[in-house]
Formats: structure tokens, sequence, C-alpha cells
């Protein structure tokens, strides 16, 4: 999967952009607050319909202006196909080769991509929210299923936890709604939780590989995927059904005391297990680092094994927070099979004898040349 050209309009700082860019290393080189940045998460918005950055769209539109635009042709295995979107004070439209898209989860999955900047290496060590947020991004890129099944299970969660609250100032009675919304919310969840619990484990092994290649063998890791259903429950979305429905029943009475659901995904979370230990509170930096670098490079091939692509990959001043030898091994990990953006403000950081020919953009102010 390869970006081939892209076209800006009024997006961020930039007002114009027609550009055509590498299969390989693309490098923007730049002093800072130039639209490095700004111009990989086009990219990302490209692909997501949705910014890394900000829950406002309206901030993605260049001050002044009345919309954004954002244009890329992407080339694929089935072909090229020209992905558009539209962002305006009243929205978002979405379009795949000129045909406007009804919802926007029909336009997600055609183009892929992984962002690594970094506050990802803060991952390993971060809250929760943040490892879930990461695992619904990712697994929701590689199958719309998945995507269409965290959505509902958002909005049957949301619908729950109104009529929780509603249960608990004694605004309703109607325990029998109650039932049907908690029924909703087990099925979605238990779909939710067995692709997780696949995917996770796919993921873990591709990390431990990397994680063994960078340390030499000094360091074994695995994912440990935190759930309250049953680890023995987890391949079989129906087992993982009749658990949740369990839970749920069990904790009727607290949730309608709090005002919101206690039983579910939403709660999940992911430990990293460096030789026997959590990283997260018992490594060092060096091995916190080392697996967020992991798990980032197992995020490519998982990609690869679920969608038989590999993503794009945009690298956001990150080499800059990597010693040479993680520097290198994710150099050497990419070069010449995934196409790669990368920010930086100078050229001397990066690692020529690895890098030999990369395409070189200049960003000055909003606009982008070739150097």
């Amino acid at each position: 999967m390869k970006l081939d050209h892209l076209v800006l309009k009024n997006f961020r700082n930039y007002a114009a952009v027609d550009t055509t860019f590498s299969p390989e290393i693309n490098v923007l080189i730049g002093a800072n607050a130039q639209g490095k940045t700004n111009l990989l998460e086009s990219i990302y918005v490209l692909a997501l319909a949705r910014s890394h950055r900000t829950n406002n769209d309206k901030e993605l539109i260049r001050f002044g202006s009345e919309f954004a635009r954002v244009s890329g042709q992407v080339s694929r295995q089935s072909g090229s196909h020209q992905l558009e979107l539209i962002i305006s004070h009243q929205g978002k439209r979405a379009r795949i080769d000129r045909i406007e898209q009804p919802k926007l989860s029909q336009y997600l999955g055609h183009f892929n991509v992984i962002l690594f900047a970094p506050e990802d290496l803060a991952i390993v060590k971060g809250s929760p929210a943040g490892r879930r947020r990461f695992i619904d991004m990712e697994f929701g890129q590689m199958s719309p299923k998945y995507l269409y099944n965290l959505s509902q299970y958002k909005t049957f969660l949301k619908q729950r936890n109104a009529y929780l609250k509603q249960l608990k100032y004694h605004q309703a009675k109607d325990l029998v709604y109650l039932d049907v919304l908690t029924d909703s919310l087990a099925a979605f969840g238990a779909e939710l939780i067995t692709a997780r619990a696949k995917l996770l484990e796919t993921m873990s092994d591709y990390a431990a590989t990397i994680q063994q290649d960078i340390t030499k063998g000094r360091e074994s890791l695995h994912f440990s995927y935190q759930t309250q259903v049953d680890p023995s429950f987890r391949g079989d979305s129906e087992q993982v059904y009749t658990a949740l429905g369990e839970m749920f029943a069990k904790q009727q009475a607290r949730e309608i005391e709090q005002g919101t659901s206690l039983v579910g995904p939403q709660r999940d979370d992911v430990l990293f297990i460096v030789n026997d230990k959590d990283v997260a509170n018992f490594g060092s930096q060096g091995q916190q680092r080392t697996t967020a670098l992991a798990v980032k490079l197992a995020e490519i091939d998982l990609m690869k094994d679920q969608t038989g692509e590999y993503p794009v990959l945009l690298l956001d001043d990150v080499l800059s927070e990597l010693d040479a030898a993680r520097q290198t091994h994710l150099l050497k990990a990419i070069q010449t099979k995934v196409q790669t953006f990368l920010t930086t403000t100078s050229l001397e950081g990066i690692q020529k004898e690895i890098i030999a020919t990369p395409a070189v953009f200049k960003v000055d102010e909003g606009t982008l040349a070739r150097a």
C-alpha cells in the first residue's frame, strides 16, 4: 500500500499542496512549527477520517477558510484509488473514486496507516484508556467487523449508562428495558473481547520476536490481556457472551446504585511483560522504549497479516527519541517494504548508510517543496 499523490487545500497552515511521493522513504525536513506534523496529520486524516491530535475537526480548517480538503491517490494490490475527505463547519464528507460514501464507516479501511510519535513511547506506561484507544484505532483499521462491533457497543453503552442514571435517581423503573440494553451490550462486548484476544495474541508473537532481535536475546516479551472474562472463554464469543451476562446480573444492583456500567470491554487493559515483569512498573526506561518500539513494529506485521498489505508508516520526530541501536533496528525493519514518511529538523540524525536515497521535502511556513 502506497500514497502516490497528495493534494491539500486549506488544511491547517497549508493553503495548497499538490505533490507526489517516493514509494519508499520520504523525509520532511524543516524547523519547528513550520508544518511537518501537520502534513503527517493530513495523511492520517485521509486514512482514518479523524485527527490523532484533536477531536475538534474545525481546528483542521485553515484560519479564515470555509473548508479543508484532503485528497490522495492510493495504490493497493487491488488497484489505484482516489480518496477524498472534505471537512467543513457542518461536518465531513468522504469520497472514494469520486463517489460519495453514505457513511464514514464505508470509507474507512481503504488506506491504512500507522503513526509513531514521541508520545507513543509512553503507551507502555500510560493509562489503560490510552491503550484501549490504541487497540481500537489499529484493530478498527484492519477489520470492518471490529469497527462495527465497537460502534454498536459504544452506542448501547451510552444508552445503558444513561438509563442506569435514570434508575439511580428513580426517574425510571422498567428493569425489562435494562435487560434489553444489557443483552445487546453483552452480545457486542463478547465480539470485541474475542477479537481483541485473538489479535493481541498474534501481535504479541510478532512483538516477542522483535524484542528478542533488538536486545540480542536478552529480553522476552509477551502481552497480557486484562479483561473481566475468564481467559479460557476468550476464544469463544458464545462463552464470553454467557459470562458477561452472568456478570451483569451479579453487578446490576451496584450498577444502578452507581449509575454506570461496571462490566465490559470498556474496562480492558493490556500489560506488557518483559522477563516476567510488568515493564510499566518494573522496567527501566530503556526497556520501556524497546517495548514501545517492538509494539509499533508488531503493528506493521499484524496489519500485513490481517489485510495482506503493509500499511504506510508515519514517523513524527521519533528518530530523535531513539538511540542509535533502536533507530537502526527501526530503519532496517521498514526499508524497501514499508512506505514511510518521517519528520526531522536535520538530516544529520538520519543514518545515511541505511537510508541511501530518501526523497527529501523542505517544509517552510506551510509550503512543501522537493529539496
